[in-house]
């Protein structure tokens, strides 16, 4: 959808963005005491995603694998915020609550609708455009680097139930107070513009 924004409105919106700030790990009562070692084997911290992963490509949902999560963890909760969305809020790219603590991993492409989920894997949330499973980056042409935060979140066993589901308001409700630890993973994708293609810095046309 945003690929069809002109490269001059994309620039001018530059300025625009939702902001750090606002991503759900930055929020005093989601920090949690344990960080979780969060990584993917597609890309790199702060490294580009590769199209694949993006409107750009096959869309598909990327790789992700952790560490040890804190003792006591009783459930994880994944959700994917683009902070530099011109949009009040991040936008919400996925949310997956009810992943087993000892999963360690969520293999590429996972990430699409499952309705009510299970208890073996987890329920895909809805995310900013009311759909289930994996919104594709797709940044406005011009518009710079946007950073896609996956924050990953060890939940103690009290920690409410979001309802089936669940969308980042409901997810942030059921989280608040019972984070034990968090992990956050960020990669970055734009559109036309020379942009870094991850942690070796060379660069590729955006």
């Amino acid at each position: 959808m945003l690929e069809h924004i002109p490269h001059w409105l994309g620039s001018a919106l530059h300025g625009l963005r939702a902001g750090a700030d606002k991503l759900a790990i930055a929020q005093g009562d989601l920090h949690g005491a344990a960080t979780i070692d969060l990584s993917s084997p597609a890309f790199g911290a702060q490294g580009r995603l590769p199209p694949r992963f993006t409107a750009d490509g096959e869309g598909v949902s990327p790789p992700l694998v952790w560490g040890p999560v804190p003792e006591g963890t009783a459930m994880l909760a994944l959700l994917v915020e683009d902070a530099d969305a011109p949009t009040p809020a991040p936008l919400v790219h996925a949310i997956v609550w009810g992943v087993p603590a000892d999963a360690g991993r969520i293999a590429e492409g996972a990430i699409v609708a499952d309705g009510t989920g299970s208890a073996a894997a987890g329920d895909v949330g809805r995310n900013s455009y009311f759909s289930e499973g994996w919104l594709p980056p797709d940044p406005p042409t011009g518009h710079g680097d946007h950073a896609y935060a996956f924050q990953l979140f060890a939940l103690d066993a009290g920690v409410a139930d979001p309802g089936e589901t669940p969308g980042r308001a409901a997810l942030l409700r059921a989280m608040a107070g019972h984070v034990l630890g968090a992990g956050v993973l960020i990669g970055t994708y734009s559109r036309g513009e020379v942009a870094a293609s991850g942690p070796l810095g060379s660069v590729l046309p955006a």
